[in-house]
């Protein structure tokens, strides 16, 4: 579906809420993608989840931008050049569609639009760019970036509500056929351990990066195990299904999968293509933010981010302003102290060897 919307919006900020949620009447969320095109020629997507994750869309993305940029589709004057082989088909102008909408209808669009744009206000999405340092600097530490941030996650998230959460981040089974996702439990004993020395700063720096390389090592091999298909929840997932297939109650299945995922995460790819041009300091400013969700649970948050290039991250962070508990902007914040500790206990303790 295509939409050409006649609204701009300032900032990637106020792109990424329109894109989320719309305005209640700009998006058939049915569809399985749906395209906006801005007034300012800005673009952006939003895809239903039923028929593919995050970096299959991505993909598709990033093979048109980059085909428009590489492809040579276009003549001097921007019309769109001859494809061999190809004979355009004949088409007819776009028409106004006319709905008969009787009072019964009626009704229950009036209702749908009330619940979207009721569920819209209440979204509190703040995307931002953290500069200061990105992958690049992990990397040299010698810790996986997507480990190190998960970490990052766990000290920010107990900074923000002084305890710990259940987390989920997304990984791919694409290794397999038909492959789509499986659960990193993000939340292990050695992240703990390492949030509360950070935390209660009762340890000796070179503890707390000993602990902080154990918690990231746990995380890379879990990781790989749920790539691997030795995850744990989809397995769980099957069995529930069979014991209400076989009208079998489990109390452990039940407890197991209902427990709220406070904080839902997720790294969305930037770079899937070797023809893709190279993303470096020098284009920084071209890149995507990438993508977004609502949070899974009403008292938690939704944290989206990205690696572009070695110098920078985006991040997308998602609650409800209807809870008490959770603020995003506050969120944020946590996120970015978080790196900044992380950053300088390692530089800490890289000076105390020389």
């Amino acid at each position: 579906m295509v939409n050409l919307e006649t609204i701009s919006p300032e900032d990637i900020e106020q792109r990424s809420n329109y894109m989320l949620g719309g305005s209640g009447s700009s998006f058939w969320f049915d569809k399985s993608i749906s395209l906006c095109f801005f007034a300012d020629a800005r673009y952006g997507f939003n895809a239903e989840h039923s028929w593919a994750d995050a970096p299959v869309v991505a993909h598709i993305q990033e093979y048109c931008m980059t085909e428009e940029v590489l492809g040579d589709l276009y003549t001097e004057d921007g019309h769109c050049k001859d494809v061999p082989g190809v004979t355009q088909s004949s088409y007819k102008m776009p028409t106004m569609l006319i709905w008969e909408v009787n009072n019964q209808l009626s009704i229950h669009i009036e209702r749908a639009m009330t619940f979207v744009t009721e569920n819209n206000s209440d979204l509190d999405l703040r995307v931002r760019i953290h500069e200061v340092y990105g992958k690049g600097f992990m990397k040299k530490s010698k810790i996986s970036p997507d480990a190190y941030v998960q970490v990052a996650l766990q000290l920010a998230y107990y900074k923000d509500a002084k305890k710990f959460a259940l987390t989920y981040e997304a990984s791919m089974t694409r290794l397999y056929r038909m492959g789509r996702t499986e659960t990193v439990r993000s939340l292990t004993p050695e992240s703990c351990a390492f949030v509360k020395a950070m935390v209660e700063d009762n340890r000796s720096d070179e503890e707390k990066a000993r602990l902080l390389h154990e918690a990231a090592k746990v995380h890379v091999q879990l990781y790989k195990d749920a790539m691997s298909g030795r995850g744990v929840d989809r397995h769980m997932f099957a069995l529930y299904v069979l014991s209400k297939g076989f009208n079998q109650e489990s109390d452990f299945l039940h407890h197991a999968l209902t427990m709220p995922w406070t904080l839902s995460t997720s790294q969305t790819p930037q770079q899937q293509m070797s023809s893709s041009p190279r993303l470096d300091y020098a284009n920084r400013d071209k890149v995507c933010p990438g993508g977004g969700f609502g949070p899974v649970s009403d008292q938690g948050y939704g944290i989206s981010y990205m690696f572009p290039e070695d110098s920078m991250l985006f991040f997308h962070v998602s609650s409800k302003k209807s809870c008490p508990l959770t603020d995003s902007q506050r969120m944020q914040d946590n996120i970015f102290q978080a790196l900044a500790d992380m950053k300088q206990l390692l530089e800490n303790v890289e000076k105390s060897k020389t």
